[in-house]
């Protein structure tokens, strides 16, 4: 009778000693994680759409939003880090994720605050990582609507728009600005400071670096142009003229037939100084995001090749 009392009474200081370890999390739009090896169990008793696994983790300096679904078993969200990781709602992060973490740049000084700003509707699946900024002048960004699959990184103060897809082991270097409707191809690696276009797709197997345009498809080691990203400009309703139009000022830029047309500048203000390519928007465009690569402090534009079908 003495052993079982005693086994009883050491059930229910264990019990109210992790009881007291889960402590209250922070609020954002009325969605609490309250006590997180619990919180999931009274979601789902209450019919609630957010849920939390068991052994995840979320740190008390992260701000989630509605119906987060921390599915994974071992996901982590924020740190005990000056600064803080901000989530929006109806986001998925998936088994062993890691969102929110110190960065790994040498010039991080400890104690810096330091930020990760997570939109809407994202599913970031299994092994993936996401740190936040170097700097407290700075944050990481990830926009809406991504799909970032299996073991992909995201490094400090890198800016993630919107309607993304990152295959399995695309890798982020610190500061690439990804905008979107991209689409990557597995074990894509980007170098640092990269700029990768709307609508371009990134062969798998690439790895990157310098600015991909806008429009377009890159693949090798180094990456080069391998033309326009016609699936994806169709799949995403660009009509025939405008993909008409577009591969003619692909061809002019960097396929000329005529050898002595000039330098790249030349052949770009050509395309420019032509009424019927000049009138459309989608052209325009990719012509501004070529010149902007070559602006200061930027990489360049991926080589090209004369023979690149487009």
């Amino acid at each position: 009778m003495a052993m079982a009392a005693a086994s009883s009474s050491l059930r229910s200081l264990r019990a109210l000693s992790i009881s007291r370890a889960l402590s209250p999390l922070p609020l954002l739009r009325g969605f609490a994680l309250r006590l997180l090896h619990q919180g999931v169990l009274e979601e789902g008793r209450r019919g609630g759409p957010g849920s939390v696994h068991p052994t995840a983790v979320v740190h008390a300096d992260a701000m989630i939003g509605q119906n987060l679904k921390l599915s994974g078993s071992g996901a982590i969200v924020g740190a005990d880090l000056p600064g803080q990781t901000i989530i929006g709602s109806n986001n998925v992060i998936g088994h062993h994720s890691v969102v929110g973490v110190r960065c790994q740049d040498l010039k991080y000084e400890a104690g810096d605050k330091c930020f990760l700003h997570i939109g809407h509707n994202n599913d970031i699946r299994e092994y993936s990582s996401i740190h936040r900024s170097s700097t407290s002048s700075d944050k990481t960004v990830v926009g809406d609507n991504n799909l970032i699959m299996g073991s992909c990184h995201i490094a400090h103060d890198c800016k993630i728009g919107n309607n993304n897809i990152f295959a399995n082991n695309t890798l982020l270097a610190g500061h690439v600005v990804v905008e979107d409707y991209a689409h990557t191809g597995g074990a894509v690696v980007v170098h640092q400071f990269c700029r990768i276009g709307s609508y371009s797709f990134l062969s798998g197997g690439s790895a990157i670096s310098q600015d991909v345009p806008k429009y377009m498809m890159v693949s090798g080691d180094r990456a080069e142009l391998r033309g326009l990203n016609l699936v994806g400009l169709q799949r995403n309703g660009f009509s025939s003229v405008e993909v008409m139009k577009m591969r003619r000022a692909y061809r002019k830029i960097f396929m000329p037939i005529n050898t002595n047309m000039g330098q790249f500048d030349d052949r770009l203000a050509e395309v420019e100084q032509d009424k019927e390519l000049a009138e459309c928007p989608a052209v325009l465009s990719m012509l501004q995001s070529i010149r902007g690569s070559f602006e200061q402090d930027r990489r360049g534009i991926c080589k090209f090749r004369n023979w690149c079908g487009s």
